[in-house]
Parts: structure tokens; C-alpha cells; sequence
């Protein structure tokens, strides 16, 4: 009793936080209080202006929803000003606050309570921003909630209706009147010693999202909805908002009023309700986003526009720089800017491509024209332009020496005007302090646009230390910002990513591949924008901060230098992610490719002979403008990369080498449609392009140190050899004892011996990855195996599948004492000691696991899920460096239907070297087969090779439906080679039994048989019986054979043989059946079938005969009546339907095999049952809940469609 009322004293005694001021907002007069952590405050710079009326009112409406206790939910376009409105208001009333940025991947722990193992392994629990928030009466702040799953918000419901919420440590939070309650009846201890948390009278919640629709996202729960009291933003208002934050007074000049209007009146636009405008609204233009202003004005204050004003092709830059989604906008959409454009006094508007070579492409004309050091941490960047002064701005830069500027020397790029018109827009991006998003072409088939080498010369001039961080799909909105570790004693804890490393050090971070992650990637809007983010255990980045409270460890600032570049990896359509969010957290850069004069210098600087460069231009440009938007993303784009590949091949051998082959293989022809397939040939015949004769290819040799492979041209009695040095085994000695393949037995053939060539030309020569696509049993593996063998390669070897996971890919996971340990994969071994690594079945493995390959590849760059980078040089501590050697090899079948694996060579990009793998040719087929078997006769190899041959033909035109390879031939060879007793009808039921209950296969079979001179009496479920005769001898013989004549019989539900009575039976007589003898037709009603003698069937009466005929007629007549159909139409019907039942069968087979991989599942990560997650074993020590992973149907990408 007495500690009670001492309790009590205490609290009444304890003075609150002083007031600092009051706050006086329209009719309200508000007392702000001190803060307690003055840590949780707001500390950004973006703070909105306090005399914008619009900011004003929304202000206003959150003090009175806050001091009648209720929560806010703000529903604005995407964009900052939702964000910084809730940062202003905290900071306004001095309130601590809380930031939640929600995503996919946000579950209950983000939400409540995360769990760490401390040292000496106890549990503690961590709270999340949410229960810190109700815990000590700071502002919440949840953003994004169109983008959490749904059933993830409720878990909230109960916090946001009564105050309470039960906690993983056991604890309860509940309401302070509740908890008061609770004291004053001495139903809990006072001061302690029970489970329950009073929620702190100051708790608030301001929750941000997006309206959906127009915009992507979930919908909202009604029960969730219902708690809050919402307020649109006014989308103009924003607008002129941020300008104003962002400068002031806004840019006089009339090209920023001109565009300003134009801005806002398509918003007003955008919101009419007119009944005809909404009709035609795919052609309209979508709003402009909302930094839109805010970019227009900071970038024309900056670089003041010509007084002459801007030509057509610079406004056309200009705007699609503030509103990027206008790339892939309509014809319509644009002819309407067009005219708008005019209408508004700012002149003719372009196209955004360039129009001639000597165009400037810098943002309003300008161009970079010098860079030099100021400080160690500044430079100075010069802008010039023709009709106004040069323009010269202090900008951040790095502690490295600054790369000279113009560019002198030998070069590794090629500096054109349009590389360096995209350097200058990089440049002046970074000076107005924008984080930068290259933006690829809205149709990808075109030359490159310098991408990766751009991004690196633009650190490289500014002396920045690089980051490069590949995106895949797997990565987590978490793990984008910091990562898991465990310590040696077993402790967990955390480190963060290489981004935030990168943004303390001041590093120039390259985000590859960002739209790989969807929406996810919107989860570094508060960090791009703001340069703020909350980390773990309550620390957070902010955008500036005091030297005492740095000191405490809680907050931390970005570097000033710290820059993010992000690119695309053009393997998603543009309008999949170029959205509004993207384009407001960067300064969206419009790509720009090659023309034909830079991409020219280009391949004639491999050394190729001009005459073919042109050739080869020649034909590129017309196969680029023959794609459709429709087939870009699946086809061989033949891009400049690929270009230079077969330059420097043509440059080492011009003379050996067929450019009309080399054309076929970089686009992977054999495996084109027919009617593409067809274009295809007529587009190299307008080029001048003509296919050579084939050359034989003699048995490689091994000479010494060298491989050697010999060819020779009949038609032009050339003879070419290709001497490949063999592997030294000084480089890689375990490897070469433990990893090179053997053989006992390869079977040289002159297609085979050719594909090995060109492999070791590629690989060992040119230095390229490689990928090969064909068939099942082509051979693929077999011809890998054998040049590693002859070159004495060590190589690794994975097979892909289904279930691969990234990490998989990367390394293997063990848990050892508590600890958890990384054991390299094959891939990571090959890349640190340089060995080939042949990947198998890539087609079947999720495209965005292969998609990591891509980098790889590419730039010979990593980026590993433990923090680890691969790299082509050690840069630092814990990198892996990539071996010279190193060499990927993919294995896949081709594209398309039976085989319906993924589309993965579309994520690779031109990163690798496509073969394709076909059957050899059929004199090299006999050769193999007759050195395998030499026992059978060349007559029945000659004849067997035939009918194989036209199977494979009656595949490629659709009439069968399985691509019949040389592994199927082999194997019957072989058979046939053992044993010879067997028929050829035995050996051929290996291959053929698949499709004993296809007839029309069964008969197209036999046909082809037939041609070649294969007499095989009996096939498919013909042939199966007979075997069974031979094997088990059954006959079946009727009591009774006499015959009176055809009928009918009577109809029952029974199964009936041998007698006449009944119909559908089997081995009777005169009544309708199977397997009997005098019936006019076939009727089976089920059980087992048995077969009269054929001795008893060919001998009836010719009487029976004619009365079967011609009761088959008098039915076939009545069926005919019931179909209303006449004889001359029935026969017409038959005629089609045997000529179009193959293809209908087939395509019947195609559309059952789509559906099945439409309902293919895959992994759902963070659930409560299923197998063990690898990547969240560190969670699973922590005892969390979600560390499963099961099969479950793909969830669309916000936006998307829902498929059911």
C-alpha cells in the first residue's frame, strides 16, 4: 500500500517537459513541448515552405486531427510532399516521430517485434518503429501502403482502433485509460511487476499512399481504411509546393512559365470527368509527376536558357527529362503535346532521338567543356553553350585523382557527341544534386547507348571510388539497405549493404538492373530524395545532424559526395516500371543509341576489313527496323555489342569464317519461326550476304601444346586450320588432376568437330561466355565435355532447375555450433581459379536467377548476398577477383514449344556467344552410327539415318510434334548392335511406345518407315500386342466359327467374347465388336480385347461381305442425315481434317502445355510452414516464425492484371 502511494506521488510529482514556445496555426493555439530524445526529431533539410498557403491548410488539418487524438491518412500522387508534409508537421510541434517504409517483403516483424541473439546467447527482442512509436508517444509515419500484401496492415487494426497490441516478448500494450483503470483498482502492481504497457497519450499515426486506382497498388482493407480520417493532397498544389521548397523565387523566363502552364493544365486535364474525354483518354497525356516543377526550375535557374529559346529536339529532351513515362507514351499522346507546345508559345517540339551528329543532347543546350579539382572533396564543372556564356558550378566529387578532361590518349570508349552530350546531362544532374536513372529506349532493338561505360567514365572524370550493385529478384526491400550477421560467438547483428556503406563513404553507386525489383525499389524513395533512412535497432541516416549527436551512434549523415546512378536492364517493357515514383526519385536521363557512323568506328576498330563492317551495318539496321514491339523482347536483338563480337571474329578469321553463318548463329536462326526464319534469309539476300558451302572438318589433332582442327572447302579448294593452345596445368594443377572430363568413347563427325571449333574460338581465343542452345540429345554436353578433355580444361558443372535460388547459385549454407557457414559454390570456384563452368538446363531454372549471370558476363562483376563482390580487379578487402581464365558455358534446349522452358536469354542481354546445337548432318550421322556399330549393315544405317532425318523435318513443319534426336538414334543403334535377334519393330518400340495412343503419330511413323524401305509390319498398340503374343502366347480360340450374317446385336452393360449375340464385344461373330470375324463395323464398350485368329478373319464368306458393306453404307448414310451433310461434303470434311489434324493435335498439345506453365508455381518466401528458407536461417536462430518458403501460385507485380 505504501509503494503504491508513493508510486503515485512520484508520477504526480514528475513535471512534464517545458514547453519551448507556442504555436499559433489559424484558430488553434498549440503549446509545443520539449522533446525527451531530441534524436527522434526531424532533422531534414526538405522541409516545406510555412508560407505556402496550401501547406498552410494541410498543416492546419493534421494539428486538429491530432489534438482530437485521431490518425491521418494523406492520399497523394506518388512523390516526396506527402512525406515532407508529416516531416514539417513534426517538426512544426517539435513531435518525435517513427518512419516505416513499407514494401513487399514487410511482414509482422517490421511491424512489431524483431528478435536478436546477444552475446552469451540470450534472446532480446527488438522493438520496430511501430512499438517504439506507442511506447514513447512519437508520430508515426507509414508510407506506402498501397504497396504491403494484403492481410499485412490488419496486424496493425487493433493499435489503430483501441490502443493495444500484444507483443512476441510477452508484453501488452493497452490503453493509457485502461492501464490508469487498471492501476486505481489494484488489478496490476503499480511501478511495475506485470506485462503491461500503457500506449503513450501522444501516439499518432500518419499513414501515405497512393490512390489505386489510377495508380498501381492494392487496394485498401476496409477495416484498416475505416480507422483513419483521410485528406487528398491537391496535386497542383504539391507541385508548386516543391518548386518552392526547392527554389526561390521561381525562374522568370518564359520557357519556365510556358512549361509551367503546360504542366498544370494537363493536370487539370487529367481530372476531367468529361464523358468524351475519358473516352479518348489513351490518348491523352498522363499528368506530369510531381517533382516535375521542382527539376523544371532548379535546371533552367542553373543553366538559363538561349534568349534564341530551344530547338525542337532539345524541348523534346527537356520534357521527357521531367516526365520520362512520355517515352513509351502513344502517338497520339505526343501529337498532342506537340500541339500543345505550340499553342503555348514554346515552338515546334522534336523528337527526342538525335537528328544530326553535330546536335548538342546536354540538357538546354548546354555541354561539358572542362572539369577541374577544387578541393578534396569539390570540383569545378564548366558549361558551355553556343548563344549563351559558359557556366561554371561548384559540384561534389571524390577523393581519387580526376580522369583528364577533354579526353586525351589512347581511349578504351569512343568519345562521339552523343556520349558526350549524355555525360553532360550526368553532369548536370549531379551539380543540381540529383541521383541520376538512365533510361533505355522504349524500343530496345537498337545500337548500344554505352550504358556500363558511361556510368563508369562519369566516376572516373569526378575521381569517385564505384560501386556497382546488381539487382535481382529475390532482393528484399531489407536487404537493399542491410544484411544479417552472425558473429563467432553466435551473436547476431547487423552490417549494412554496400548502398549505405556507399552513401557514408561518399562513393558513386551504380544500381543495375533496379527494375528487375519492382516496386520494391520505391523503398529508396526517403533516401534518394531526402538523403534519409531508418536502419536497424534505431539508428537512422538524416539529412543533417549536430557533432553531439553523431557522437551517440544513433544517427549518422550521408556523404555530400555520395551519388546513386541507377540503369535498366532492359529485359521488362519500359511502362512495367518507368512510373511516376521512379521518375520523381531521380532526374530521369533519356538514352541515347549509337548512329551508324559511331557504331562503325566502333567495329572498324576491331580490326575487321571495312568492306565487311558496311555489310554487316548494312543488314543490322535492316533487321533492327523489320522487329516488331511485339517480338523485340523475344528475339536476338543483334545489338552493338554482338556487332563487335563478330567483328573481332571476322578480324582474326576473315578467311575461314562464313559472315552468313556467323549472322545464323548470333540469331539463333535454326530456332526462328518459320515466316521470321524467311525474312530473315530475304534480309541477308538485300545485304549481299551469302551462305558458303559447308566445309568437312578432319578429326582434331593434338600437336604438343596446341589443339588443332583442320577444314577444307570443296567448292573453293581452300583449306583453313584453327590451332588452339592447350590448357597449362601449371595454372590450375588441382584442376587439371581432379576436374578435366574423360571420355572413353567421342565420336568424331565434321558438323560436331565444326561446333567444337567454333566453341574453342570463342572461348579460348576471343575470351567470350558462351551459351548453346538445341534439342534434347544433340549432343550439347557431350561436346563440351570433349574439348575440355582434348584442351585439358578442368571445369565445374551445376544443373539448374525449378526450385534454383540465387543463393544457391552463389554458395552453399551450413549452421555449425550456432554459426553459419558459406562453403563457395562451383560457380565461385571456377571464377577464382579460372576453370570453364558448364551450367545445365538454364532454361529451366526462375529467369531472374540466370539474370545475375548477366554482370558476370558483362562487366565480370558480382554482387553476393553475404556482402562479398566478384570483381575483375581486388579493389577491396573480401573481394573475389575474376580469374583470366574464367569461362561460362550455359546449356539450355531451345526456345519454344515442346521444351516451353524460360525466355532467359532476353535477362542475359548480348553478354554471351549463342550457338546452336543441331543433329549432324546425315553423312556425319552414318559416319558415327557405323563407327558404333560396325556390325550392322550400311544399308540399314543408310535407311535408318533417312527416316530420322525426315522425322526431324516433319517436326520443323509442325506435323509431329517431338523433335526425334540423335540421342533416340543412338540408342537404337545400339540395340540393334546387342541384339541382334530383335525385329527392327522390338528395337523401334524404345522410341515410339511414347505415343501408342496417338494414331495419327503412330500412322505418320509408319509412313515415313514405309518410304525408306523399313518394313515393320506393326507399330504403336499393335506392335505392344503382338509382343505380348510372342512373349506369352495367347490365342483365343471361339467355340463356335459359323457365320449366318452382319447385324447389329443387342446392347448391355456387360463384357462379352466369342459369341453373337451381344454388341461391343470382343473375338465374336456377325455382331458389331473388336477382334471378331463378319461384323460391318468396330464397337468396343471396354475390357480386355481378344483377338480371333487371322486365319478366321480372312475367311468369310463373300455374301458376309457384301452384306457388311452394305450395312456399313446404310449407316454411314444415317449419320450423315443426323449431321445434315452430304456424301461430296463428308468426303470434302474428311480431306481437310486429315490434312489439318496433325497441326490441330499439335496445337492442341502447345496450349495444354502453355496452361500447365501458366499454373507453374513458385517459391513464396517469409511463411510460417514449408521447407527452411537458406536466406533467412539467421532469422530462424532469432526464432522467427516466417523462415519457410513453400510452392505457391507467382502474385502479379503491383499494376498488373490479377490472372484470376
Amino acid at each position: 500500500m505504501a509503494h503504491r502511494r508513493l508510486h503515485h506521488i512520484l508520477k504526480e510529482l514528475t513535471p512534464l517537459p517545458p514547453p519551448v514556445g507556442t504555436l499559433q496555426l489559424g484558430d488553434i493555439t498549440y503549446e509545443v513541448a520539449q522533446a525527451l530524445s531530441p534524436s527522434r526529431l526531424s532533422h531534414s533539410n526538405d522541409l516545406l515552405d510555412m508560407n505556402d498557403a496550401a501547406n498552410i491548410d494541410n498543416l492546419h488539418f493534421l494539428l486538429q486531427k491530432y489534438l482530437l487524438g485521431q490518425d491521418v491518412f494523406l492520399v497523394s500522387q506518388p512523390g516526396p510532399y506527402a512525406r515532407r508534409l508529416a516531416m514539417t508537421f513534426a517538426s512544426v510541434i517539435n513531435a518525435e516521430y517513427e518512419y516505416i517504409a513499407l514494401h513487399r517483403d514487410v511482414g509482422e516483424t517490421e511491424l512489431k517485434q524483431g528478435r536478436e541473439i546477444r552475446k552469451g546467447g540470450n534472446l532480446v527482442y527488438i522493438d520496430s518503429p511501430a512499438v517504439s512509436a506507442v511506447k514513447h508517444g512519437r508520430i508515426l509515419v507509414l508510407e506506402g501502403i498501397e504497396k504491403a500484401e494484403r492481410g499485412i496492415m490488419p496486424v496493425l487494426n487493433n493499435l489503430l482502433e483501441n490502443r493495444e497490441m500484444n507483443l512476441d516478448d510477452g508484453t501488452h500494450i493497452i490503453h493509457p485509460q485502461r492501464f490508469a483503470q487498471l492501476e486505481a483498482s489494484k488489478s496490476i502492481a503499480v511501478g511495475g511487476g506485470h506485462n503491461f504497457i500503457p500506449a503513450h497519450k501522444n501516439f499518432r499515426v500518419i499513414a501515405i499512399a497512393a490512390p489505386v486506382p489510377p495508380y498501381p497498388g492494392y487496394p485498401l482493407d476496409p477495416p484498416f481504411r475505416s480507422r483513419f480520417q483521410s485528406r487528398f493532397i491537391d496535386p497542383v498544389s504539391s507541385l508548386t509546393a516543391l518548386r518552392a521548397a526547392a527554389i526561390k523565387p521561381a525562374p522568370s523566363v518564359s520557357l519556365y512559365t510556358n512549361l509551367r502552364n503546360l504542366i498544370l493544365s494537363t493536370q487539370y486535364a487529367s481530372e476531367s470527368r468529361n464523358a468524351l474525354e475519358s473516352i479518348s483518354r489513351s490518348s491523352s497525356l498522363s499528368p506530369f509527376p510531381q517533382t516535375a516543377l521542382a527539376k523544371l526550375a532548379c535546371l533552367i535557374a542553373a543553366f538559363p536558357p538561349p534568349v534564341t529559346g530551344l530547338t525542337p529536339g532539345e524541348l523534346a529532351r527537356l520534357i521527357l527529362t521531367i516526365h520520362p513515362a512520355l517515352v513509351h507514351s502513344s502517338f497520339q499522346a505526343w501529337a498532342v503535346l506537340s500541339r500543345q507546345t505550340s499553342e503555348a508559345g514554346l515552338g515546334e517540339l522534336g523528337t527526342p532521338s538525335i537528328s544530326s551528329p553535330d546536335e548538342e543532347i546536354g540538357l538546354l543546350g548546354y555541354r561539358v567543356s572542362a572539369i577541374k579539382r577544387l578541393d578534396e572533396k569539390s570540383a569545378e564543372v564548366s558549361f558551355t553553350h553556343t548563344n549563351s556564356p559558359t557556366i561554371n558550378l561548384k559540384v561534389p566529387a571524390g577523393t581519387k585523382d580526376l580522369r583528364s578532361f577533354p579526353f586525351t590518349g589512347d581511349l578504351e570508349f569512343y568519345p562521339s557527341g552523343r556520349f558526350l552530350g549524355l555525360l553532360t546531362c550526368f553532369l548536370q544532374a549531379h551539380a543540381l544534386g540529383w541521383d541520376i536513372s538512365l533510361i533505355p529506349p522504349a524500343v530496345p532493338s537498337t545500337a548500344s547507348t554505352s550504358t556500363t561505360t558511361l556510368v563508369k567514365v562519369f566516376g572516373q572524370v569526378l575521381g569517385y571510388d564505384q560501386e556497382a550493385v546488381h539487382m535481382y529478384k529475390e532482393l528484399g526491400g531489407r536487404e537493399l539497405i542491410m544484411r544479417r550477421k552472425i558473429q563467432d560467438g553466435g551473436a547476431t547483428t547487423w552490417e549494412p549493404s554496400l548502398l549505405i556503406e556507399g552513401a557514408w563513404a561518399g562513393r558513386l553507386v551504380h544500381l543495375s538492373g533496379l527494375d528487375v525489383i519492382g516496386s520494391t525499389a520505391g523503398s529508396l524513395a526517403r533516401l534518394i530524395q531526402d538523403r534519409e533512412i531508418e536502419l536497424w535497432e534505431n539508428k537512422r541516416i538524416v539529412s543533417q545532424a549536430s557533432f553531439e549527436e553523431l557522437a551517440t551512434g544513433e544517427l549518422s549523415v550521408a556523404h555530400p559526395s555520395f551519388r546513386i546512378i541507377s540503369t535498366a536492364s532492359k529485359s521488362l517493357p519500359l511502362k512495367d516500371w518507368l512510373t511516376d515514383e521512379h521518375a520523381n526519385m531521380f532526374l530521369p536521363v533519356p538514352s541515347q543509341p549509337m548512329d551508324h557512323a559511331e557504331e562503325r568506328d566502333i567495329l572498324v576498330a576491331t580490326g575487321c576489313p571495312t568492306h565487311l563492317v558496311d555489310v554487316l551495318l548494312l543488314f543490322a539496321e535492316k533487321y533492327r527496323q523489320s522487329l516488331s514491339d511485339d517480338n523485340v523482347l523475344k528475339n536476338r536483338k543483334l545489338g552493338t555489342r554482338s556487332l563487335v563480337r563478330i567483328a573481332k571474329r571476322l578480324a582474326v578469321f576473315s578467311r575461314g569464317d562464313d559472315l552468313c553463318d556467323i549472322i545464323h548463329r548470333s540469331l539463333l536462326a535454326e530456332f526462328l519461326p518459320a515466316m521470321e526464319r524467311i525474312n530473315l534469309e530475304a534480309l541477308l539476300e538485300e545485304a549481299k550476304i551469302e551462305r558458303k558451302t559447308p566445309s568437312f572438318n578432319s578429326n582434331p589433332v593434338v600437336e604438343r601444346t596446341f589443339l588443332t582442327f583442320s577444314s577444307f572447302n570443296p567448292s573453293a579448294e581452300d583449306r583453313v586450320q584453327v590451332r588452339i593452345p592447350i590448357f597449362n596445368a601449371v595454372q590450375d594443377t588441382d584442376g587439371v588432376a581432379s576436374h578435366v572430363p574423360h571420355m572413353d568413347h567421342f565420336y568424331d563427325n565434321s558438323i560436331q568437330t565444326g561446333m567444337m571449333r567454333d566453341l574453342a574460338i570463342d572461348i579460348e581465343l576471343l575470351g567470350e561466355h558462351v551459351v548453346l542452345l538445341g534439342n534434347q540429345g544433340v549432343g550439347k554436353n557431350k561436346i563440351n565435355f570433349r574439348l575440355c578433355q582434348l584442351l585439358r580444361r578442368p571445369r565445374e558443372y551445376i544443373q539448374l532447375h525449378r526450385d534454383t535460388t540465387v543463393n544457391q547459385l552463389m554458395f552453399t549454407t551450413s549452421l555449425e555450433g550456432g554459426v553459419l557457414r558459406y562453403t563457395d559454390s562451383p560457380l565461385l570456384r571456377a571464377i577464382t581459379y579460372g576453370r570453364v563452368i558448364i551450367i545445365d538446363e538454364a532454361d529451366k531454372a526462375p529467369e531472374h536467377v540466370v539474370a545475375i549471370l548477366r554482370s558476370l558476363a558483362g562487366q565480370s562483376e558480382m554482387t553476393l548476398s553475404d556482402g562479398r563482390r566478384v570483381r575483375p580487379v581486388h579493389e577491396r578487402e573480401g573481394d573475389i577477383v575474376v580469374h583470366p581464365n574464367f569461362r561460362l558455358v550455359l546449356l539450355a534446349n531451345r526456345p519454344g514449344y515442346p521444351f516451353l522452358g524460360n525466355h532467359f536469354l532476353q535477362v542475359l542481354g548480348e553478354n554471351f556467344s549463342p550457338h546452336s546445337v543441331t543433329n549432324p548432318d546425315q553423312a556425319s550421322e552414318r559416319r558415327l552410327l557405323q563407327q558404333l556399330a560396325p556390325n550392322l549393315g550400311e544399308d540399314i544405317i543408310l535407311r535408318l539415318v533417312g527416316a530420322f532425318h525426315d522425322l526431324r523435318h516433319c517436326y520443323d513443319t509442325g506435323v509431329l510434334n517431338y523433335p526425334y534426336s540423335l540421342r533416340e538414334l543412338i540408342n537404337l543403334i545400339r540395340h540393334m548392335q546387342t541384339y541382334p535377334k530383335d525385329t527392327l519393330g522390338d528395337a523401334l518400340r524404345n522410341i515410339f511406345d511414347f505415343d501408342i495412343y496417338k494414331p495419327e503419330i503412330i500412322d505418320k511413323l509408319a509412313e515415313i518407315l514405309q518410304h525408306h524401305g523399313l518394313q515393320v509390319p506393326h507399330l504403336g498398340l499393335d506392335a505392344a500386342r503382338e509382343a505380348e503374343k510372342k512373349v506369352q502366347e495367347i490365342q483365343f480360340e471361339p467355340s463356335t466359327t459359323d457365320l449366318t450374317k452382319p447385324k447389329e446385336g443387342k446392347h448391355d452393360d456387360q463384357e462379352h467374347s466369342g459369341g453373337n449375340t451381344y454388341a461391343g464385344g470382343t473375338g465374336g461373330r456377325d455382331t458389331a465388336g473388336l477382334g471378331g470375324r463378319g461384323g460391318y463395323k468396330r464397337l468396343w464398350k471396354g475390357g480386355n480385347i481378344k483377338q480371333a485368329p487371322d486365319a478366321l478373319k480372312d475367311d468369310v464368306p463373300d455374301h458376309i461381305k457384301d452384306k457388311a458393306r452394305e450395312m456399313a453404307r446404310e449407316e454411314l448414310q444415317r449419320r450423315l442425315e443426323e449431321l445434315d451433310m452430304s456424301l461430296s461434303e463428308a468426303k470434302g470434311y474428311g480431306d481437310i481434317l486429315s490434312a489439318t489434324q496433325a497441326h490441330m493435335l499439335s496445337l492442341h498439345d502447345l496450349l495444354e502445355h502453355l496452361a500447365a506453365k501458366e499454373e507453374e508455381r513458385v517459391w513464396m518466401k517469409r511463411q510460417t510452414d514449408g521447407e527452411l528458407d537458406d536466406s533467412r536461417l539467421t532469422e530462424g536462430l532469432t526464432g522467427e516464425a516466417t523462415v519457410y518458403k513453400r510452392r505457391g501460385m507467382e502474385k502479379p507485380e503491383l499494376g498488373r492484371p490479377q490472372i484470376k
